[in-house]
């Protein structure tokens, strides 16, 4: 009889077994696509896969702003409010000249890229204050952007809820901007959205400046080993205020963005995107133990948030349901990426 050798047969199976381990959640995200789509076969269409695109592309540009503060071994939980405050100030300076409640009857009609340009400033500037906490006063990123969290959210609500009208939704947005968010290309019979080009352009800037960049190299090292940086020259808190301060500018695009593919804004818009984000980078490949990840792994990691996401509203789960399920898929992708981290220590 030939001799079976259990040593390779073990090691077979503990290959398998890490594997499935490492690969757990893209089992659990097609076990649940599988299951949409068997529920409704006409989630597979056209249409619906352009929505998805659209909807993911501002997701993608917000990603990609915390995904650099990740890779740099950081976190930042104020981006959601920076994306609704974002979404607050645009809107209130884009809303149609004819509007009847205007938050600024007397304003001069403006070009869309100003408010857009404004924002990204002011949002920049959060982050960079983010970055300057984090980098010279050597507070916990998660401390330190949960504190600037609420302080964004408290200067958002002042901002939006101003006499006369209160907080209400801000509206009537001018044409041309919502025109910028919603429109989109024809080529060859299938529209695509302009959301989808100005999230690529953003993919292939980042991609730059992560793969092509003294930038990029830095915060790759920072976030893989920050002592050794140091050593080596690196400017540790220039290269953190910086990843910080572009992920805040991010945060400011993506936000514009939300309110005019929306059609309006108010001070709760972005509510927890920080945690769609964050989730979608983990799931793409970036690690919090820092120094990990790629910009195609961030931006597949949104794609596969947001057809589940879509898919599950698609079929008509309950809304709270879903929290459940996204809550869970976070905790899986957590708990992966600490167990690779204890194997390589």
């Amino acid at each position: 009889m030939p001799k079976i050798d259990i040593k390779k047969k073990n090691l077979s199976k503990e290959n398998v077994l890490n594997w499935m381990m490492n690969n757990a959640i893209f089992l659990v995200l097609i076990g649940l696509l599988v299951i949409i789509v068997s529920v409704s076969p006409d989630f597979i269409s056209l249409r619906n896969l352009r929505n998805i695109l659209s909807q993911a592309s501002t997701r993608v540009i917000m990603a990609l702003g915390v995904g650099g503060i990740i890779v740099a071994k950081g976190t930042d939980l104020s981006l959601g409010r920076l994306v609704g405050l974002a979404a607050v100030v645009s809107a209130s300076l884009l809303q149609d000249p004819e509007y009847a409640y205007k938050m600024y009857p007397n304003l001069p009609h403006l070009h869309i890229f100003i408010p857009i340009i404004l924002v990204m400033i002011i949002t920049g500037f959060f982050g960079l204050i983010n970055g300057f906490i984090v980098a010279k006063l050597k507070v916990d990123p998660f401390i330190a952007t949960l504190g600037m969290m609420v302080i964004v959210y408290g200067v958002n609500s002042i901002y939006f809820d101003r006499p006369p009208y209160g907080a209400q939704p801000i509206g009537g947005l001018d044409e041309a901007f919502t025109h910028f968010a919603q429109g989109a290309f024809m080529i060859g019979g299938f529209k695509i959205p302009f959301l989808v080009i100005y999230a690529a352009i953003v993919t292939i800037i980042i991609w730059t400046l992560w793969n092509k960049t003294k930038f990029g190299k830095n915060i790759f090292a920072i976030g893989g080993n920050i002592d050794a940086a140091t050593v080596s020259g690196v400017d540790v808190v220039k290269y953190l205020v910086m990843v910080y301060a572009l992920g805040g500018m991010l945060y400011g695009l993506g936000g514009s963005l939300e309110a005019a593919r929306i059609g309006s804004a108010t001070n709760n818009t972005g509510n927890m995107y920080e945690l769609d984000a964050i989730s979608a980078c983990i799931v793409g490949g970036l690690s919090f133990s820092g120094g990990i990840g790629t910009v195609g792994g961030i931006v597949i990691g949104v794609l596969i948030f947001q057809v589940i996401a879509y898919g599950l509203s698609f079929i008509g789960v309950n809304p709270y349901l879903q929290f459940i399920i996204k809550g869970l898929i976070i905790i899986v992708a957590v708990a992966i990426d600490s167990r690779k981290y204890i194997k390589k220590k």
